[in-house]
């Protein structure tokens, strides 16, 4: 673990305490005050962390002189010796930690996301086994206490679900959602298998970030919008006007289909909702492609291309490809209790090598 330079120290601590004062003197409660309160929230935990850090460096610092000095009797010596130990242990800790508060952070972390799961390959299991992901997603929002809004749900005609969207809503949601995105694999038997032989199919999830208007720039000339009557599975009619909603962003060839809605404006909405989320993606992609190119073992990447784990009913295991990690709890995991086991993994495997990628840039 690289040593945080005193001067980067300094420079936080020296913000803190300028947004302490700028907050303390007044001026009302506009925006630049909102923007202030929120940085000063942010850097708090950080700046006690480091109050901690300098004095436990000047307490090492301190056992470190005691040691050197050749007139010292043998118990003190120990006694020194002990509180070196102690201390350089502590500060490996506190360097860790606070290197970690330090390293950039992704501007999406604390915003709602954009859930979308596709039935991929393996035909009817496909869809059924999209189907259980999804109720696996909204069971471990609600553990969360983050709100789960269905945006759109296309069922198949043999079950399970062509697919779905929804919007998750809440603290630091897309933060821990975002490793979600790519290929999951299921290995298990069908209901309908009569000979009792394991079939593997997959979906696909994508998770994406909450986009505001002023992420992405839409011009009305660079849309087509299309309406036209919605229907269910097999066909048949839900209403009878031209409420569904098709936008084609013209530029990028993006397609978004919204008709759960027996209004077109709200379909209209929803449309325009998930296109700006996925055009927001897309730039945040293109700006991440060299840091990327550097990582290829970056398990944020949101490659939907990528098949990123395997739920292994027969055996009762999940595995997840990218950290190598397996847990033999499926059935928990499904019911999304047990998914932070590996939501943690991945977001300390992604710490670690953020921090190696610094330390490198460092040497």
């Amino acid at each position: 673990m690289a040593v945080v330079p005193d001067d980067k120290l300094e420079a936080v601590v020296a913000r803190y305490r300028a947004l302490e004062l700028q907050l303390s003197s007044g001026g009302g409660r506009g925006p630049e005050f909102v923007k202030a309160s929120k940085e000063y929230a942010e850097l708090g935990p950080l700046v006690q962390a480091i109050d901690t850090l300098r004095k436990t460096r000047a307490d090492v610092a301190g056992a470190a002189e005691m040691m050197a000095d050749a007139s010292l009797d043998a118990e003190m010596r120990a006694l020194a010796e002990q509180e070196l130990y102690a201390g350089r242990t502590l500060q490996e800790e506190l360097e860790k930690k606070v290197t970690l508060q330090l390293l950039p952070k992704d501007e999406a972390d604390e915003r709602n996301a954009i859930l979308e799961v596709r039935a991929g390959t393996g035909g009817d299991e496909a869809g059924l086994f999209a189907a259980d992901l999804f109720r696996m997603y909204q069971r471990y929002a609600q553990l969360h206490g983050w709100k789960f809004e269905s945006m759109s749900y296309e069922e198949k005609d043999g079950g399970g679900i062509k697919e779905a969207q929804a919007m998750i809503s809440g603290p630091g949601v897309f933060a821990r959602m975002k490793f979600e995105s790519g290929v999951h694999r299921v290995q298990r038997v069908p209901a309908t298998e009569s000979q009792g032989r394991i079939h593997t199919s997959a979906a696909t999830v994508a998770v994406l970030p909450e986009a505001q208007e002023v992420d992405v720039q839409v011009h009305d000339k660079d849309l087509r919008i299309d309406v036209f009557r919605s229907s269910g599975p097999g066909g048949q009619s839900v209403n009878t006007t031209d409420s569904a909603v098709r936008i084609t962003h013209l530029p990028t060839g993006t397609v978004v289909q919204q008709q759960d809605e027996k209004s077109q404006h709200k379909n209209r909405a929803k449309a325009m909702k998930i296109l700006l989320s996925r055009l927001y993606e897309k730039k945040r992609a293109e700006q991440d492609a060299a840091r990327a190119a550097t990582r290829k073992g970056q398990v944020g990447s949101g490659d939907r291309s990528e098949r990123i784990r395997t739920y292994n009913f027969p055996q009762g295991r999940v595995t997840d490809h990218r950290i190598n990690l397996t847990i033999h709890q499926i059935e928990k995991v499904m019911a999304g209790e047990a998914l932070d086991q590996l939501v943690e993994a991945l977001v300390t495997n992604d710490q670690a090598e953020r921090l190696a990628d610094l330390e490198g840039k460092a040497a």
